[in-house]
């Protein structure tokens, strides 16, 4: 039997000030590091946006919440 094993990563860039479990990567990309699942972009009336914490945010929104996520410094 062959098995493979398939990893992906992400470089996420931005956090959101209210809630740091969601990440953005440049792309447009959203993912909740929580529960580690990506969440798509939706269109709601003409904006568009994600659902956060069950509720919709605009991009407008979501842009003034965003903030850089600092690096750790790993002493290995």
């Amino acid at each position: 039997m062959i098995t493979f094993a398939i990893t992906t990563t992400y470089v996420l860039k931005w956090e959101l000030k209210t809630n740091s479990d969601y990440k953005f990567g440049d792309n447009g990309l959203c993912i909740n590091t929580k529960t580690e699942n990506v969440i798509r972009m939706i269109l709601n009336g003409r904006s568009k946006g994600y659902c956060i914490n069950g509720k919709f945010k605009s991009l407008n929104t979501l842009r003034s919440q965003l903030k850089k996520i600092e690096k750790d410094e790993c002493p290995f």
